[in-house]
């Protein structure tokens, strides 16, 4: 059963963007991640209540987890969603996220004495190439690129750090407390910079309701309850090589849901992504 997770993990989390899709043009940003987390917090909460889950019990165990989940949460989606609702092109958002596994390789050997050797390396190139490969087609750049590029940049940052601080500081909590406290510090942040920044913004639609429905079930919390799972289990760099297959996935979704495009040489880039993964996790 264990063996399927990385395949789920890859599915449901590059529903993530197509959720984006959904739900950007009713809603700022920002305001729809808070939403979003006082959703997870609520139902989370009701779960960790009603099962007797553990909470942590040292006061240092709280603070790693919370940083953990501002990392991942907080930052990177922020990120993300900023660079869409802002215009930067998916093809260059995932091209830019998608540089995590080679981020996370060159930073995991001295934060945490992983060891990548020349078939991890080389897969990790070449699964960078083939996703350079897929997205080739859809990078089209204007003159206020550099601007819209801030927030990808920063969610690349986020979840790298968030992967390799985890993995360091904070692997074996219960995921169902752990959950909550990495979505109250990922709300709190998020709601202090809609205080200085931005306003609170939301137009109650079927469509958005529907996004923020799937975000919050599929992705808060089946994709996030996935992705600790992986990265208590094993490697950073293995759980990281995974990121370069969910822009793969979202491809083939985009072409099953919107009809978008699959050119020739995007096939020829997710083969060769899906070999690079192959040889990063091979044993």
């Amino acid at each position: 059963m264990k063996r399927i997770y990385p395949f789920l993990f890859v599915f449901l989390w590059s529903t993530g963007f197509i959720g984006a899709r959904f739900g950007l043009p009713f809603s700022e940003p920002l305001s729809f991640l808070l939403t979003r987390y006082l959703c997870v917090i609520v139902l989370m909460m009701a779960m960790a209540i009603l099962s007797h889950a553990p909470w942590p019990k040292a006061p240092s165990q709280w603070w790693h987890i919370g940083v953990s989940g501002i990392l991942i949460h907080a930052i990177y989606l922020g990120g993300v969603f900023l660079s869409i609702k802002h215009g930067l092109p998916a093809g260059i958002t995932a091209l830019v996220v998608g540089m995590q596994p080679l981020l996370t390789a060159i930073s995991a050997g001295w934060l945490l004495g992983e060891q990548v050797n020349l078939r991890q390396w080389t897969g990790l190139v070449l699964g960078f190439i083939g996703l350079a490969l897929v997205v080739s087609g859809k990078l089209g750049v204007g003159a206020e690129l550099g601007p819209m590029l801030i927030p990808a940049l920063v969610a690349l940052l986020g979840i790298t750090a968030g992967t390799l601080y985890q993995k360091r500081f904070c692997t074996g909590f219960d995921l169902r407390t752990g959950s909550v406290i990495q979505f109250v510090s990922s709300a709190i942040v998020t709601a202090v910079a809609i205080a200085l920044f931005t306003e609170f913004q939301i137009t109650w639609t079927g469509q958005f309701v529907f996004a923020l429905g799937w975000l919050v079930l599929v992705l808060s919390i089946g994709a996030i309850s996935l992705l600790n799972l992986l990265i208590h289990s094993g490697s950073a760099v293995n759980v990281a090589s995974l990121f370069y297959l969910t822009p793969l996935s979202t491809a083939l979704i985009a072409w099953a849901a919107f009809d978008e495009t699959l050119p020739l040489i995007s096939l020829a880039g997710m083969v060769l992504a899906m070999g690079g993964v192959y040889l990063v996790v091979r044993r």
